[in-house]
């Protein structure tokens, strides 16, 4: 199943978030054609200045009640997360590459966030010897090798619960919690786990993570997985009798992919804020924690293009076929396999618009597959070899969110604008150790 009006979608982003001048699409006032000309195709471009606004849009709508922190996971290219640092955000990370990135991006180690359900020794050791702040707990196991770690170092490890919701506090396109799961500990079992890291000499336990789901595009959603949070950490700090200091919310904010989604609307978050303030201010067990909210769809999708060029335009029994240069390789999420169960159009769009119809075609990849399919029945004009196309939403789990080596494909560039230039951004991803 496809999406036969997704062209409304791009149109509105495009207007939204780029701009055209004579039909070319232009990032950061740079005209794609000349980018493309310079670093070849396909690439990824992100622009800064959407990654700002992104950030200060949602940092404005939950000012007083959480701070924002970027979830390294969506985009983990320094240059990205150094633009978010420099708005203030600290770094959710889920392995000591990420770790590494986001110390060479400049986050002070003491504002980074460790989750994810199987840590590695090599994981554990690196972030406990560089001072991380905080290693979110998600299994039995995991909290005795922390323990360990701490002991080897002659710290105390400061330590969150990842908690497992129940049913009550799920929403959004993706569930993570309310089932069986490999993430977090059940709540169910939250007291018991409580104790367990209490007893430990080398952990102090200084909050809660709660990640109910991704994607989430209804504000009064979003809203009453905060308030559980919030209950969750009432519970925790009555069993430990002092007051939390962290209680990190999670991500799950979402981006309109299809000409169906509606955007998040934050100005229904800003009005849920006075209730959650209120709460929070009047309640000791609450009020002095640092309240996180830590996104990365949401503020690195809307800034990223992924564009390729065309190589051959065919008919195969009444079908139009686009095929391209870009493909599954770079951007497995808009081919539809990554997490959809229904596959669906991401908004694509061609860089130049001459005007004219447009009419479905069917845009693909390079691969010998039929999964390397970017688009199935999207409305693009008339396109010949050598035109260039862009697939919108693609700043976040993009390139590394893909099977880069299929094929053996040459990787694509990826390029930061800001203030009218372009750089390179993506060959500094493995930082040295």
């Amino acid at each position: 199943m496809s999406d036969p009006i997704g062209d409304s979608l791009a149109d509105r982003l495009v207007s939204a978030n780029f701009s055209r001048r004579d039909g070319v699409l232009h990032v950061g006032g740079l005209d794609l054609r000349g980018l493309a000309e310079t670093h070849g195709t396909p690439f990824f471009v992100y622009d800064a200045a959407l990654l700002r606004r992104a950030y200060r849009d949602l940092a404005g709508a939950v000012a007083g009640f959480a701070v924002v922190d970027y979830s390294v996971k969506a985009n983990p290219a320094p240059a990205i997360i150094r633009v978010f640092r420099d708005e203030g955000a600290g770094a959710e990370i889920a392995s000591a590459a990420e770790f590494a990135a986001s110390w060479a991006a400049g986050v002070d180690p003491r504002h980074i966030l460790f989750a994810g359900p199987g840590k590695s020794d090599a994981d554990i050791e690196a972030t406990v010897a560089g001072g991380i702040g905080e290693i979110h707990l998600e299994n039995g196991e995991e909290m005795r090798r922390v323990a360990e770690a701490a002991e080897r170092h002659g710290t105390v490890q400061r330590v969150a619960i990842r908690i497992n919701p129940g049913p009550d506090a799920q929403g959004g396109a993706m569930r993570m919690g309310g089932k069986p799961s490999p993430f977090g500990f059940d709540e169910e079992e939250l007291e018991a786990v409580v104790d367990a890291v209490e007893a430990e000499p080398r952990l102090h336990l200084s909050g809660i993570h709660l990640f109910a789901g991704t994607q989430g595009l209804v504000a009064a959603t979003l809203l009453s997985q905060w308030a559980y949070g919030l209950s969750l950490a009432e519970r925790v700090a009555d069993r430990v009798a002092r007051p939390l200091e962290t209680i990190d919310l999670g991500g799950g904010l979402g981006i309109p992919y299809f000409s169906t989604d509606a955007a998040l609307d934050l100005d229904a978050i800003r009005d849920g804020m006075p209730a959650l303030i209120a709460r929070v201010t009047s309640d000791p067990r609450l009020r002095e924690a640092r309240i996180v909210l830590e996104p990365g769809r949401f503020l690195a999708g809307p800034a990223g293009l992924y564009v390729a060029r065309v190589r051959a335009v065919k008919v195969s029994r009444g079908s139009r076929f686009v095929i391209t240069d870009g493909g599954m390789h770079h951007h497995l999420a808009a081919s539809g396999n990554l997490g959809q169960v229904v596959k669906r159009d991401y908004p694509v769009t061609s860089v130049v618009d001459r005007g004219g119809p447009r009419s479905p075609c069917a845009v693909v990849g390079p691969l010998c597959t039929p999964l390397d399919m970017l688009a199935r029945t999207t409305p693009l004009p008339d396109l010949t070899a050598g035109d260039l196309v862009a697939v919108l939403q693609s700043g976040a789990y993009g390139l590394t969110a893909s099977p880069t080596g299929f094929l053996s494909h040459p990787p694509p560039a990826e390029l930061l604008v800001d203030e009218g230039r372009a750089r390179e951004c993506g060959a500094a991803r493995r930082p040295a150790d």
